[in-house]
């Protein structure tokens, strides 16, 4: 599966590496490709995740603030929840396109 944004890949991984939770695919950390992110200051609280982390995505001089997140530390008995360990798994919307 693939993660594009501004006609460039910026992550990409098998699907069965990646964890589907609430309607989102979540990309491992290693999947991402590292130079098209830069970390936000931003943060969310999910009731049952945990505090979310985000990244700006940036392709050539485009910024798509805040359209990529992750858990840095799930929330207790979250990963239970999810059946596999999500931690620093990648997110993303925004208009990131996710295909498969």
């Amino acid at each position: 599966m693939i993660a594009k944004w501004n006609g460039q890949v910026i992550a990409e991984a098998e699907k069965d590496e990646l964890i589907y939770i609430e309607g989102n695919w979540y990309f491992p950390p290693t999947a991402i490709k590292k130079e098209f992110f830069i970390p936000s200051e931003t943060h969310t609280t999910c009731a049952w995740k945990g505090e979310a982390s985000y990244y700006n995505v940036v392709v050539g001089s485009e910024s798509n603030n805040d359209a990529a997140w992750y858990y840095p530390v799930p929330k207790d008995g979250s990963i239970e929840r999810v059946h596999k360990d999500y931690t620093n798994y990648v997110a993303f919307w925004r208009g990131v396109e996710v295909n498969g």
